[in-house]
């Protein structure tokens, strides 16, 4: 193991800025659902109209996101980023303002506030090919699938404290002017796109972005994996109720975390000479989620099983953001983050639903069951995935023919 990849990352310019510009301004993403999910239950007085809400939220930006991802890169992102973050945070303001009387609006309120989410994710991953190259780039997106971890505990965790200590109003609002400030930081800092050639080859159509030999695989394998990790999530609360302590769940999900942050910190720090498989790294997944299924006999065994299996997921997550950007052309390279997000979003739904209905039907152990099944059938669909160092060669042969 070796420190070039996050050396190289701190002497190149503009990338510690980037970096920390993109966490701040994903944070109020994430702390947004739990003010906006507890404030429909405070003002209909039920968790039913809360998950009515907060699914409205989440179909916005599963229609939106691969929308404002194409307009970014057809129009250039900073324009994108700031529009979409100044009207966002207003579409946050109406929410948090909303009469109690009308509470009934707030579905059509959140799915508006959905489709405005700024394509934050989407344009740092898009970004980085223009900013890093060669080993540098690996660290970058193992750094930054490490962070989005580190950024689905924080985030969630402010929402919940500024619920606490304040309300549930306070709390959206607190995302809306969080929003205002670091969205518009991170616009500026946004690299400039590489020049267009106006004689040149039409950007791809949706369809011929997506239906592609080794895009299409990795978009459905992502998605395959939040299903996966959708389900666990709700395989842990349910183990927690299980053993009669709900503080369980919180500890677990955290050790998973944790785990993700050492595996995404030590991948990134891996030399970048050598060949590198994503289907390697699938396997891992899958074998980790496998331990889990034989850990479930007591709360410290899954915990263990938990912490190994987390040490998986961020390299995983990092490699195969690597090989979409270097198999997509970077006139569209923004657009098919997009629809990455929405099959994460999508899978998210799925894997909850699924794993509800595993937990009443068989059991906690077969959530883990499910989700090794999931990543398995992952696994498959990456085995035709090239290695990182033969991106050149894909290039010279599939980018030629992209209507294939």
């Amino acid at each position: 193991m070796e420190l070039s990849g996050y050396r190289e990352l701190w002497r190149t310019p503009g990338v510690m800025g980037l970096l920390a510009s993109s966490l701040l301004a994903r944070l109020p993403v994430l702390a947004t659902m739990v003010p906006v999910a507890f404030l429909a239950k405070d003002l209909s007085g039920s968790f039913r109209w809360a998950g009515v809400v907060a699914a409205a939220y989440s179909i916005g930006m599963a229609i939106a996101g691969p929308l404002w991802a194409r307009t970014a890169d057809r129009r250039g992102a900073r324009g994108v980023l700031l529009v979409t973050g100044v009207s966002w945070s207003v579409a946050l303001f109406l929410v948090a303002a909303l009469p109690d009387g009308l509470y009934r609006l707030m579905p059509v309120l959140t799915f508006l506030a959905g489709g405005l989410v700024p394509p934050v994710m989407q344009t740092l991953r898009a970004a980085w090919p223009r900013v890093v190259q060669g080993p540098a780039l690996r660290t970058a997106y193992s750094l930054d699938a490490t962070a989005q971890e580190l950024l689905f505990i924080v985030g969630p965790m402010l929402g919940a404290t500024a619920v606490s200590v304040a309300s549930p109003r306070l709390g959206v609002l607190l995302a809306a002017s969080m929003s205002a400030v670091f969205i518009w930081w991170y616009a500026l800092r946004q690299p400039r796109p590489l020049p267009r050639d106006a004689d040149g080859p039409a950007p791809l159509t949706a369809g011929q972005l997506l239906w592609h030999h080794y895009r299409l695989p990795l978009i459905l394998s992502f998605g395959l994996w939040i299903m996966a990790f959708s389900g666990i999530s709700l395989g842990i609360v349910a183990f927690a109720d299980e053993h009669g302590n709900r503080l369980i769940a919180g500890i677990m999900e955290a050790v998973w975390a944790f785990g993700s942050l050492v595996g995404g910190a030590v991948a990134g720090a891996l030399p970048g000479r050598r060949t590198s498989y994503l289907w390697r790294r699938a396997a891992l997944v899958t074998a980790g989620m496998l331990l889990c299924v034989f850990a479930t006999w007591s709360p410290v065994s899954l915990g263990v099983a938990l912490l190994v299996s987390g040490v998986t997921l961020a390299p995983a997550i990092g490699a195969l953001y690597e090989r979409l950007g270097a198999l997509t052309p970077d006139t569209v390279r923004t657009e098919v983050f997009g629809w990455m997000g929405s099959a994460a979003m999508g899978g998210a739904a799925i894997g909850s639903a699924v794993a509800g209905a595993v937990v009443e039907s068989f059991g906690v152990r077969y959530v883990w069951l499910v989700a090794t099944a999931l990543a398995a059938l992952s696994l498959v669909l990456l085995l035709r995935i090239p290695p990182e160092q033969s991106a050149a060669d894909v290039s010279a042969s599939g980018l030629r023919g992209e209507g294939a």
